[in-house]
């Protein structure tokens, strides 16, 4: 429950964030703990984002209300009572709390009722507990909750957010060296007769010692096809390829995600490499297009033509490859994006709407297959951090449709392709800073190895 920053810092935040709005009343909603399968039986509590941002309080069922116009911010929260110290043991009172972060006025929840004006800002609910809060203060519907935010409020804490200060940077460098101990562990200790869920625990192990939890959950399977694989039930073989999607957090809360793919028994087979060095060079690519004033979306298409080209090298891809990336035949093989923000969230902000975070209004999300997962296609600007994770991915289910619909023909080597559709999934992925003259890579200590060369290099050490 500690405080992260001085009471400084989080004054200047909530200045500078109603110098953008001007006026009104805005509502920082925190958020409650949530039961697993009954009352007290809670999930790891998570403080909400942007309340960690401007208030600093990491503790269930407090809010904040900022009023402009009269120049005053209270926390509303209740005291515990002797029933919950028992359980908790002595924690700091709210007062204590809103000491830490510059807060002046605390008072009961009852009193948020009393104060909130029924024209109050607020950001998009995303938590069944805020659209109910909203509906009892405000008397609005709860279906409607949802719908009544105010998009002045969305913009002006993402165009805040968005740029990260030194400290945060710092923070970030903190979770992502924690991530790459984890990756390091799990590739030291990966070897056939394991299941995944073995490498998970390894992963969870290193969390711990750091006293952090995951970023997100863990990404941990030899079915890397399978973009979002929570299953970690696979026994693990020599020749297998692992694909390791995952992050910790700071204590501060900021997040690190990171991505590596390495072969069991620290020996690639021979389309393996050659598909790892593709996405490598995507990868490589992609961090040095990386600069100020350049529109994330050109990066993601530029790795797709790198992809393309190193697909039709291997066999898997024919034809023109700027032809290939501009029909979408790419997305046989890279169906999602080539990276999204990152910071107090693992997908930053993701909660105030994709289109006004990643995209703005001189560039639009597109709703094409591939386009549509793409998170971030906005123009970058110097002190923006945000994930490059090149892949490729061969799904069954993808390859049988799409020959069946006859498409991609001038594109794809679809026999080629079938004979090698249980082959997989890659993804290289690490956190970046855009500077004033490009990029640079986030977390200093113990990077995980990332060529096809390092990771064999790394594993056969511990063989």
């Amino acid at each position: 429950m500690e405080v992260v920053f001085d009471a400084s810092v989080y004054i200047q935040r909530r200045n500078k964030l109603k110098s953008s709005i001007g006026s009104g009343q805005l509502l920082l909603m925190g958020n409650q703990e949530s039961s697993i399968n009954f009352k007290d039986n809670w999930y790891h509590f998570r403080q909400d984002s942007t309340f960690l941002y401007y208030a600093g309080i990491n503790k269930p069922n407090v809010h904040v209300i900022i009023d402009i116009d009269n120049d005053t911010t209270v926390l509303y929260g209740d005291e515990l009572t002797i029933d919950d110290i028992v359980w908790t043991g002595p924690l700091p009172s709210n007062q204590d709390l809103a000491d830490q972060v510059g807060i002046t006025h605390c008072k009961p929840l009852s009193d948020l009722t009393k104060d909130i004006r029924t024209e109050v800002l607020y950001l998009p609910p995303y938590r069944p507990e805020h659209h109910i809060l909203l509906s009892g203060l405000i008397g609005i519907d709860t279906t409607k909750a949802g719908q009544s935010y105010s998009l002045r409020f969305v913009h002006a804490v993402i165009n805040q957010r968005n740029i990260k200060e030194e400290r945060e940077i710092i923070e970030m460098g903190r979770a992502v060296n924690h991530s790459y101990d984890m990756h390091n562990a799990v590739m030291k200790a990966a070897r056939s007769g394991m299941y995944e869920s073995d490498l998970v625990g390894i992963a969870s192990a290193v969390a711990h010692h750091h006293q952090v939890p995951f970023s997100y959950p863990a990404i941990l399977t030899k079915r890397g096809e399978v973009l979002h694989n929570h299953d970690h039930s696979g026994f693990l073989s020599d020749g297998d390829m692992v694909l390791y999607d995952g992050g910790c957090e700071s204590r501060s809360g900021y997040a690190g995600d990171i991505t590596r793919t390495f072969p069991i028994g620290g020996k690639w087979q021979p389309l393996q490499k050659d598909l790892y060095d593709v996405v490598h060079q995507a990868y490589h690519k992609s961090v040095k297009a990386m600069r100020p004033d350049a529109f994330f979306k050109d990066i993601h298409l530029l790795a797709c033509k790198t992809l393309a080209e190193g697909l039709k090298e291997v066999g898997f891809m024919k034809g023109d490859p700027d032809d290939a990336v501009a029909n979408g035949a790419h997305t046989m093989f890279f169906q999602c994006g080539l990276g999204h923000m990152i910071g107090l969230d693992v997908h930053d902000m993701e909660n105030l709407g994709e289109q006004n975070v990643g995209y703005s209004q001189e560039i639009e999300k597109s709703n094409e297959f591939g386009l549509k997962s793409l998170r971030l296609g906005r123009r970058l600007q110097s002190g923006y951090t945000v994930t490059v994770e090149p892949g490729i991915y061969i799904i069954p289910a993808l390859i049988e449709l799409r020959k069946s619909q006859g498409m991609y023909k001038d594109f794809i080597n679809y026999d080629f392709l079938e004979q090698h559709a249980s082959f997989g999934g890659i993804r290289i992925e690490d956190n970046f800073l855009i500077t004033d003259t490009g990029s640079s890579l986030l977390g200093e200590e113990n990077i995980a190895p990332r060529t096809s060369k390092e990771v064999e290099d790394f594993m056969n050490q511990f063989s």
